[in-house]
């Protein structure tokens, strides 16, 4: 995220060949920021709509890269084969009935808020293709497939992208963002379903690679250069009014347009100074810094907060990887399943996934936050030789949390060992569609292409046995 600015000249009406040149990479900017355009109306609810229509002001997409086992989370089998079942124990939630993994301590105490779904279903056992299911809502074409990126005829656009055509950037902030660095398989082989697709790049969520539990972090954009005093950034504001009036002079093309729009954008973010506090983490208190956790994943999570405070419509926190660790730090636990769970996966997840719940609600903002507990698939029942699971899409666990979800639910059910719904099955597009409701917008709503052709934003259910 690089902001460029053009040098003041002696005179304000001489710009030269070169200053011309650095204006086009402005342009390239205004592309990146987008035009914030909005065609889409949010559709009416249905006569039968439940209450938590349109509750949401803001979605929070706590992402599980990887894919966590549905069997040490959310659906346990205790009475299941011990070689399939795994080494660990269930505890009580606060949900009479409701039973989660032991290494699940502190989220335990807070099902009262939480809707659990154990029948979620992609039938895709491959992170890229099951992992776009998951981020748009469209199975991908075909499935099963690894180490894809994002072209024809996979170009759905992510659900960020689509809240960021439906909601105008705010506040100097886009509406949408990821942190704290794209998905990628092995060989950064970035999933497809996490940009803009058909719609255009002006739609793509801020990708913000950033590290906020390193003890200098700083969005190095979000505040001047060394090099450029306030004085100096007035004087290079000036200049771009006088680019502005050539811009327009040579005509409302597509790209003078979003040049405009971009340029603007880029000069807000550096002004606004909601904008900076929000990504200014040492706002924070040290003890809650530490509620959350040190990792660089539970404090984007904090981050992820600061920044819906603010007025960002919806963030996607996904974790990262991590050096020295078993599986490289993530939870595609094709070794060293329970160890990796034990020693530090689900400690971080419980840690930093209660302290959201907890600290939204303590701020009153729980009632109008949707929190979804996500990741692209689950894992496999059975324990392979390296003592680790492996991929698993038949049949798996994500959590609703606030904005009118009907606290300590349970939807649906898989058989004895964890590997298949028995009912209550819910897909991708279901998903999508019950963000969405809760955002205010039915699955009929539409939005345009490049071309102007219409699209659903879903082609799901939404899901009413949660509210």
């Amino acid at each position: 995220m690089t902001l460029h600015f053009i040098d003041q000249h002696a005179h304000d009406d001489d710009l030269s060949r070169r200053e011309w040149m650095r204006i086009g990479t402005l342009a390239s900017t205004a592309t990146f920021f987008g035009t914030g355009h909005v065609q889409a109306v949010p559709s009416r609810p249905a006569p039968d709509a439940v209450g938590a229509f349109g509750r949401a002001k803001r979605v929070i997409l706590f992402w599980l890269t990887g894919g966590p086992p549905q069997q040490e989370t959310w659906d346990p089998k205790p009475e299941g084969r011990v070689d399939l079942r795994g080494p660990f124990g269930t505890i009580p939630s606060r949900t009479p009935g409701l039973d989660v993994c032991e290494l699940m301590p502190k989220t335990a105490l807070l099902t009262d808020q939480i809707a659990v779904l154990r029948a979620v279903v992609t039938k895709d056992s491959s992170h890229s293709s099951s992992g776009y299911q998951m981020l748009t809502g469209v199975p991908h074409v075909p499935l099963s497939r690894e180490s894809v990126t994002a072209k024809a005829p996979n170009l759905y656009p992510s659900l960020g992208s689509i809240v960021r055509y439906l909601h105008r950037d705010k506040n100097g902030l886009p509406s949408t963002v990821a942190v704290p660095e794209h998905i990628w398989n092995d060989g950064n082989f970035p999933w497809p379903g996490q940009d803009a697709g058909f719609l255009g790049r002006q739609y793509d969520p801020w990708l913000l690679h950033c590290d906020p539990s390193s003890k200098d972090f700083r969005i190095p954009d979000l505040s001047f250069p060394e090099s450029i005093s306030q004085v100096r950034f007035d004087r290079r504001r000036s200049l771009l009014a006088q680019v502005e009036r050539h811009v327009a002079a040579v005509g409302e093309s597509a790209a003078s347009t979003q040049y405009d729009e971009g340029t603007r954008q880029a000069i807000n973010l550096l002004t606004a100074s909601r904008a900076r506090e929000a990504f200014d983490i040492n706002l924070e208190s040290e003890a809650t810094r530490d509620r959350y956790g040190r990792s660089r994943y539970a404090q984007s999570v904090l981050l992820a907060r600061r920044l819906v405070e603010t007025g960002v419509s919806l963030v996607r926190i996904n974790w990262t990887r991590i050096k020295d660790k078993a599986n490289q730090g993530g939870w595609d636990t094709h070794s060293k399943n329970a160890e990796s769970l034990k020693s530090f996966l689900m400690p971080m997840m419980d840690q930093a996934y209660s302290a959201l719940l907890e600290d939204l609600k303590e701020r009153g903002m729980l009632d109008d936050t949707l929190v979804v507990w996500i990741g692209e698939f689950g894992r496999t029942p059975k324990i392979n030789a390296n003592a680790g699971r492996d991929h698993w899409g038949h049949c798996f666990s994500m959590a609703f949390a606030g904005a009118g979800v009907r606290g300590g639910t349970v939807h649906g059910s898989s058989d004895r060992d964890a590997a298949y719904a028995v009912d209550g099955m819910v897909t991708g597009a279901d998903v999508a569609s019950t963000i969405f409701h809760c955002l205010g917008y039915g699955p009929e709503t539409e939005v345009h292409d490049t071309l102007n052709r219409p699209f659903p934003i879903s082609r799901g259910r939404v899901i009413r046995e949660v509210f």
